[in-house]
Formats: C-alpha cells, structure tokens, sequence
C-alpha cells in the first residue's frame, strides 16, 4: 500500500517547540470561530424552518436539515483524504468558500429547491470541524496543542447562549433570509484571518485520491442518513426507507473489500481492521449521539406550558431557552479547559470517559428531576462540564492514535460516525415519545412525564456505552504504537496523547 501512509516522506511534525505567539493566538481564536460558525448554524436553521416553509408554501422543510447532512456525509471523506494529499488549511479554506456560495444561494433562492441546494453546499462546512483539528496538530507547537485543541473544542458549546438571541433578533426584523446573509458574512470575514494567521501543513501523503471509493463511501453514507432522516415521516417499513437504509449498508459492504484491495483507499481500513480507530469512532459517536438528545429534549421541555401540569416545562420563549442553557455554554468552556490542562498528564480516554459520565449523570438527574428550574439548571451545568470534556478529548484521542499523514482521512470517518449516531438516537427517543402522548392542544402533541424521562435515559444509557468503549481504549504502551507508526502500519494501542510541558 505505498503512498497510503506516507510517514517516511514527510516529518509527523515540522513546528516550533515555542510556546504562545500573539499571531498563534490569533490562529486559534479563528480556527475556533469557523467551529462555532458549523455549532451555531445548525440551532439558527431549525430555529428559521417554519419561517421557510410558510413562505415557500411547503410542508417539505425536513429537506432544510436534511441536505445540510447529505452533503456533509459525501464531503467530509472526500475532504479528508484530499487534505491529507494536497494540504489541511488549503482544504479548509475551500470548504469555507463552498459553504459561503451555499449560504448566499439560500440567502437569495427564488425557490425551495433553490434554497435547498444552497444548504446541500452549505453542509460541505461540516469537514472544517475535524480539518480544524488534524490542521492544528501539525502547525501548533506541542506544548500549546493539548490545550488549544480542547478550547477549540469545548467552546463550541459557547454560542449556544447568545445563539437564541440573535436567531431571534434577526428573524424579527429582517426574516428567515437574514441568517443566511449572517452566515455567509461571518464565513467571508474569517477566511482572511485563517489565511494571514495559520500555516500551511507541511506534511503531505503522496497518495492518489480513489474517486470511486470516495462516492461508494460517500453515497453509502448518504443514503443511510437519508433513510433514518426521512423513516419517521415515511415509516419505518416503508419500502423508500428501507431501500435507502438497506442500500447503503449494501453499498458500503462492497465498498470494504474494495478498499482493503486499493492502493491508495479514500481510508485506511487497516486502522479499523488492526487499530483503534473503530473503538474511537463508536466511543465519539455515541457520545454525541448523548450531546445531540439532551440539546433537542431541553428546549422541548423548557418550552412546554407550565400550566399544562405535565410534571415539567417552564413555557418560555426561545429567549427563555438562551437564557437555561447558559450553565450549559459555561460548562462547555469549562470542562474544554480542564481537559486541555489534563490532558499534560492524563490519557484523553480518561477524560473523554470522564466527560461521558458527568453526561451520565446529569441524564439521569434531569430525566428524574425536572420539576423546577433550580434541578434543571443544575443538570445542565452538569451536561456542560461533560460535553466540554468530551468534545474536547475526541479530537485530542484522535490526534494520539494515527500519524500524521492520515490524519484528516481517520478524522473524517470519526466526523461520520457522529454524524450518523447524532441522527439515530433523537428518532429513537423521538419514538417514544409519540408513543406517550399524554395530551393535544390546538394539534400540538405534549408528551407525558413518563416519555421525556425514558428519553433522556436514552441518552444516558448512550453515554454509558461511550464510557464502556472509551476504557478499553486505556492502554498506555506507547511504545508500541510509536514502533507502528514508523514502520507505517497501524497498531491496536493509543499512544501516549500528547507531549508533556
């Protein structure tokens, strides 16, 4: 498999020893917010969905998240086995031009299908969250990366406070088309600073790129998604679901053996067959599936009429919901920074083990007591803590466990795995819910008290498995690994994280 590692032609680092630079800082302050721009755009979306429909005259706005996720799990493969060929920032700074050409096109479709595709491009911006990552690995100094990894990481839960706010503020006063104008300006103001602030990667993997695979993976990828996106509406039995699902499992089973046989494969199987990887893509993919349900059950509950007297809900505006998930926003900062700290002398299976059990536990202290605000505050400063911890361990754990010349391909499969978890377990939940509904106003269906615990249970039991798989990662022989990586085949270990300060 020449050219599939390429450890031998390029150094896994080629940076300064050196500390913090005012212009290093500047680098991570604008890597960070291109990764709040993909946090926030998700939330400012969903929040504009009924605008959209009701001025399109569409009961299909499903399509608006949908696409966003279609595109993002035929790019994020290609993206990364591109960067790692042709460079991580020249990689990321294309994903923001796309993304800013998908944002105008909505800002300014005519139609629905217009602004649909608009969002398909859009989506591509998904990759910069994990090229970020991989491109801060070879340009950070090691003694800065533990932490400047897990600031980035952990701050993403930051615009979750304002975030209601201005969605709010702009839909108000100039409509659902104004968060897309918002977004496009944020994406062109930030690609200079990235370009004046961040170096290029010099390591590169002399590799061709498998333009086959690449749409197998992809479209394997997507057609999964779309079949779990699109099941509750059509049904789970329904043939269109079925096929979409059944078709892409299919499509990647063939594609596997066909990577294990290729050359140059758009990934790295061996790393899945021999190495950790699978058991890092299954541990952050189950602790985000956790992130993904408890951030779509808390405005659900906190916006439910109090005066319904189902045993929760506050009835507050989406205001009101910025205002609850602040705790959640801080912890995020908070646990990102602890772990940054840790992670000088601690394995980032430890804490991302640690941050899946603060979600734990905070799963079951709201599924079990949310009666009143004060409980409720608590469990989500809780959730915080553990989603800053996590978020900030996974790209770290990834970053420990391959060489550099792979690193954009393996994290794009670790983004996929997040992906397709995060979409699986609301629908899980989302199914019980619909199965207690405990009563209907004006066609609205509130859910009874017994469903939102079961659910946020779900999630707790989501983060318990992250927990179980994170643990099985702990194993400290970094020599072994470091062995591996030198003689270009991957290995079963994780290696000790990150250099010491």
């Amino acid at each position: 498999m020449s050219g599939t590692l390429g450890t031998a032609a390029t150094p896994p680092r080629a940076v300064p020893e050196s500390g913090w630079t005012p212009r290093l800082v500047l680098s991570l302050v604008s890597i960070a917010v291109v990764l709040e721009i993909v946090s926030i755009s998700s939330t400012m979306a969903s929040v504009a969905m009924m605008p959209i429909g009701e001025h399109f005259r569409t009961d299909q706005i499903a399509w608006v998240t949908t696409a966003y996720l279609l595109a993002a799990a035929v790019a994020c493969p290609l993206a990364g086995k591109l960067a790692d060929i042709h460079g991580k920032r020249k990689v990321f700074l294309i994903c923001m031009g796309i993304a800013a050409v998908g944002a105008l096109v909505s800002a300014v479709a005519p139609s629905f299908l217009i602004l649909v595709v608009g969002r398909a491009l859009f989506g591509v911006l998904i990759a910069c969250m994990f090229l970020g990552f991989s491109l801060m690995r070879d340009v950070f100094p090691p003694g800065t990366l533990a932490l400047a990894v897990s600031l980035a990481a952990g701050g993403m839960g930051l615009m979750t406070i304002p975030s209601p706010f201005i969605t709010g503020v702009l839909v108000d006063a100039w409509g659902f088309r104004s968060i897309f104008w918002f977004l496009f300006v944020a994406l062109i103001v930030m690609a200079p600073l990235v370009v004046l602030t961040t170096d290029e990667t010099p390591v590169r993997n002399p590799a061709r790129l498998d333009l086959v695979g690449a749409a197998m993976l992809g479209g394997g990828l997507a057609a999964i998604l779309a079949g779990i996106s699109f099941g509750p509406s059509w049904g789970w039995t329904d043939a269109g679901t079925l096929g979409l699902i059944v078709g892409g499992l299919v499509v990647i089973a063939v594609w596997v053996p066909s990577a294990l046989r290729t050359t140059d494969p758009i990934v790295d199987l061996r790393f899945f067959r021999r190495g950790p990887m699978l058991r890092i893509c299954l541990s952050a993919g189950l602790a985000y599936g956790a992130i993904s349900l408890y951030a779509t059950l808390i405005p659900i509950m906190s916006m439910t009429p109090s005066v319904l007297g189902l045993g929760y809900g506050f009835g507050v505006d989406a205001r009101g919901v910025g205002l609850i998930q602040i705790p959640m926003g801080v912890g995020s900062v908070v646990g990102g920074i602890v772990v940054g700290r840790m992670l000088r002398t601690k394995f980032p299976t430890l804490t991302l083990a640690g941050g899946a059990a603060f979600m734990l536990a905070a799963s079951i202290v709201t599924g079990f007591w949310h009666t009143g605000k004060p409980e409720v505050l608590f469990g989500i400063l809780l959730f915080g803590l553990g989603m800053g911890a996590t978020t900030a361990s996974i790209p770290n754990l990834t970053i420990a466990s391959v060489p550099p010349s792979v690193q954009a391909s393996m994290s794009s499969m670790v983004q996929a795995s997040q992906t397709l978890i995060s979409s699986v377990l609301p629908v899980i939940a989302f199914a019980v819910l619909n199965s207690n509904v405990a009563t209907v106003v004006e066609g609205y269906g509130f859910y009874a008290d017994s469903g939102m615990t079961i659910a946020y249970l779900i999630g707790g039991v989501s983060a318990l498995a992250a927990i179980l798989v994170a643990m099985t990662l702990h194993r400290n022989r970094s020599a072994t690994v470091a062995r591996a990586v030198a003689d270009s085949a991957p290995s079963d270990e994780v290696p000790d994280p990150l250099p010491k300060v």
